[in-house]
C-alpha cells in the first residue's frame, strides 16, 4: 500500500491570511468571532460570525475576483498558499488530482443573483452565475490553476467535506490514480439566510462558541478555506521534499440515520477505519469536531473513548475559528499537522467548567506536547463521519 505524505500547507480563515498567523492565533487563544455590524444583520436574532481576517478579492487578479464566489476566491488563495510550501512539485498534469469539498458552494452568488433578478430583471443577471454557485467550482479552479489532469473532486457532505476531501486524495494515492492530490475543504456563507436557518434549527450560539462546556448552546458560524499537498511517499523523497506529516488513516462512514442527529456507532467506526494500521493507544491528541451542541458534544466524547480506549488529550478549534462547516475539518487537519511541527496542542477557548457528561482530558491552554499521531474528526449534517490519522 502507497504512504501519503503532507508537503505543503495553506489556509485563509478568521484568526489569519494564512498558516502561520492562523497557528499563531490559534495557540494565542485568540478568538476571530465578531459582532456583525451590517444593516443586514440588525433583525437576526444572532449577530455574531466568524469571517476572514483578510478579503480575498484584493489578493486576485481584478477581473478574476469578479468571476469567482467567495468560496472559489479562497479555495483557490489558500491552493496557492499550499502548492508553494511543497515547493511547486515538478508533477505530470495527469498525475496530479485535486479534491476540494464544501457544504454547499458559492451560496452567495446564488441568492444575490436571485435578487438581481427580483430587483432588475433577466439581462441583468450575470453570465458568470453558473460557474460561480457550482460546488465543484473550488475544485474545478484550483484544477485550472495547477493544471491538475488526474481528477477534480468535490465531496459535497456538509461539515465533513473537508476531511472527507483528504481522505479521498489518500485514496488516490493508494490506488495509483495520483502521485500528488491538493485536497481540503472551502466555505463562505455567512449570510442571512443561512444565520436565519442555523437559529430556526437551534443550533447556532448567539454569544460564542463553548465547547464541552457545561453551559454550551451551539456553533458560531465562519468562513474559510484550508488545504493540504499530499503526495506519495516516495515520489516526494525521489524529488527531496519536506515532509511535514504522514496521513496515516482515514475512515468514512454514513449514519443512515437521522438527518441532523450525531450518532455514537458511526462515528466510531469512522475513527476506528482511521485508526486500523495503528495502536488506539498511541494516539495522543484529538482535534475534535466539538461545534458545541448540548448533544453532538457528549456523543463524539463517548465515541473517542470507545474508539481509542482511553481519554487523550482532546481540543476543539471551533472556539476560536467559529465552524467553518466543509472546511472545518481541513482546518483541524492542517492544526494537526502545525501541532506536530510545534509540539504543541492549541487549547479550546471560552470553557468555564467541562460538562460531567465529557469524560475527555479537554485542553483548555496551550499545552507542550511530545508529537505523537492526532486522530481529527469531523461530521456533517446527512449522517457524514469522517476522521484522519495524521502522524509524525
Amino acid at each position: 500500500m502507497s504512504e501519503a505524505v503532507i508537503t505543503g500547507l495553506g489556509a485563509t480563515t478568521p484568526l489569519g491570511g494564512d498558516v502561520e498567523s492562523t497557528w499563531a492565533g490559534l495557540l494565542a487563544g485568540r478568538s476571530g468571532v465578531a459582532a456583525l455590524d451590517e444593516p443586514w444583520a440588525a433583525d437576526l436574532p444572532v449577530r455574531i460570525a466568524a469571517t476572514l481576517a483578510v478579503e480575498p478579492a484584493p489578493l486576485l487578479d481584478r477581473a478574476q475576483a469578479r468571476r469567482l464566489d467567495r468560496v472559489e476566491q479562497i479555495a483557490l488563495l489558500a491552493a496557492r498558499q499550499a502548492w508553494a510550501d511543497a515547493g511547486r512539485p515538478m508533477v505530470a498534469p495527469n498525475r496530479l488530482a485535486v479534491v476540494v469539498g464544501t457544504g454547499v458552494g458559492g451560496l452567495l452568488t446564488a441568492l444575490g443573483q436571485d435578487d438581481v433578478l427580483e430587483a432588475r430583471g433577466v439581462r441583468r443577471v450575470s453570465p458568470h452565475t453558473l460557474p460561480m454557485l457550482m460546488p465543484n467550482g473550488p475544485a474545478a479552479w484550483v484544477s485550472i490553476e495547477l493544471g491538475a489532469r488526474a481528477g477534480a473532486h468535490t465531496p459535497v457532505s456538509a461539515c465533513a467535506s473537508g476531511a472527507e476531501a483528504i481522505a479521498y486524495g489518500l485514496d488516490l494515492i493508494r490506488l495509483g490514480r495520483a502521485d500528488v492530490v491538493v485536497a481540503g475543504g472551502a466555505e463562505a456563507c455567512v449570510h442571512p439566510l443561512t444565520l436565519a436557518a442555523f437559529s430556526q434549527a437551534k443550533a447556532v450560539s448567539a454569544t460564542g462558541s463553548r465547547p464541552f462546556d457545561v453551559s454550551r448552546d451551539g456553533f458560531v458560524l465562519g468562513e474559510g478555506a484550508a488545504l493540504v499537498v499530499l503526495e506519495r511517499a516516495s515520489f516526494a523523497a525521489a524529488r527531496g521534499a519536506q515532509v511535514l506529516a504522514s496521513l496515516a488513516g482515514a475512515g468514512v462512514t454514513a449514519n443512515a440515520d437521522h438527518i441532523t442527529a450525531s450518532q455514537l456507532d458511526g462515528q466510531v467506526r469512522a475513527m476506528r477505519m482511521a485508526l486500523a494500521d495503528v495502536d488506539p493507544l498511541d494516539v495522543t491528541q484529538v482535534q475534535a469536531h466539538a461545534t458545541a451542541t448540548p448533544a453532538g458534544d457528549v456523543v463524539e466524547a463517548e465515541a473517542i473513548a470507545s474508539a481509542i480506549g482511553r481519554h487523550p488529550a482532546v481540543t476543539a478549534i471551533k472556539s476560536m475559528t467559529g465552524h467553518l462547516c466543509g472546511a472545518a475539518g481541513s482546518l483541524a487537519a492542517v492544526a494537526a499537522v502545525q501541532s506536530i511541527r510545534d509540539g504543541r496542542i492549541p487549547g479550546t477557548v471560552n470553557v468555564t467548567r467541562v460538562d460531567p457528561q465529557v469524560k475527555l482530558d479537554v485542553v483548555t491552554g496551550t499545552r507542550p506536547w511530545t508529537p505523537g499521531p492526532v486522530l481529527v474528526n469531523a461530521f456533517g449534517f446527512g449522517g457524514h463521519n469522517a476522521s484522519l490519522l495524521i502522524t509524525p
